[in-house]
């Protein structure tokens, strides 16, 4: 913009009788040489030099979007959703005032007895569990880190059911009085709160998508 003014002043001849005042209204169109105006040949070949390529949308969000929505392999689906069974499964004795109190509730869980109860009849079966997808998957690098980050969380969150079963026997609240109904509803809150991650958790997998559990994804995500 810079360089106008100086190709007016230096191309067109001012005369005598033209002030500043006439100058200014003069249009700049006129006082620049034909000359010096780009060849249409030279402006259509810029044109087409600094046309943009068709996939020049494809920003930093797109590229995320189409990432984010690339296919996960079915094995690392069906890993993860497997891994979150885990912890549900030890979190069913969490569950056994509810079923007391609402007797249909154990209605939904019917399909579930008999894988239930194979994994109960497997001596320590909680502890082999717990290690074969720590040591077998979590450590692993040759699972995908979706694989992995979804059976930390599958870890983590049996870690933290743990947890109320050592307070529990630490403290001893009885059967009776206010730590003992202080103790029903942490364990039906705990098992509700189990069966939700294990639903949440298993479907995302299914679908291919990353679940982030609360309390637990932040953890999770630290140790991979």
């Amino acid at each position: 913009m810079a360089s106008i003014p100086i190709q007016i002043l230096h191309f067109h001849h001012v005369s005598a009788t033209e002030t500043p005042k006439t100058l200014a209204f003069k249009s700049p169109k006129s006082a620049i040489s034909p000359s010096l105006l780009p060849h249409p040949l030279l402006r259509t070949h810029q044109t087409k030099w600094q046309a943009k390529p068709k996939n020049s949308t494809l920003t930093g969000y797109g590229i995320r979007m189409m990432s984010s929505s690339t296919t996960t392999p079915a094995t690392d689906r069906l890993i993860s959703a497997v891994a979150y069974s885990l912890p549900f499964f030890n979190s069913l004795q969490y569950g056994r005032y509810l079923f007391l109190q609402y007797p249909k509730l154990g209605l939904l869980f019917d399909p579930l007895l008999p894988i239930i109860s194979l994994y109960r009849s497997i001596p320590y079966s909680s502890f082999v569990a717990f290690f074969a997808l720590y040591l077998g998957v979590v450590r692993n690098p040759s699972f995908s880190r979706y694989v992995r980050f979804n059976s930390m969380q599958a870890v983590t969150l049996d870690v933290l059911l743990v947890l109320p079963l050592l307070v529990q026997r630490i403290f001893s609240p009885g059967r009776s009085g206010l730590g003992f109904r202080i103790m029903v509803w942490v364990h039906s809150a705990l098992f509700v709160f189990s069966v939700l991650c294990f639903v949440y958790g298993s479907a995302s997998s299914v679908l291919g998508r990353t679940p982030y559990l609360p309390f637990v994804a932040d953890a999770a995500g630290r140790q991979i």
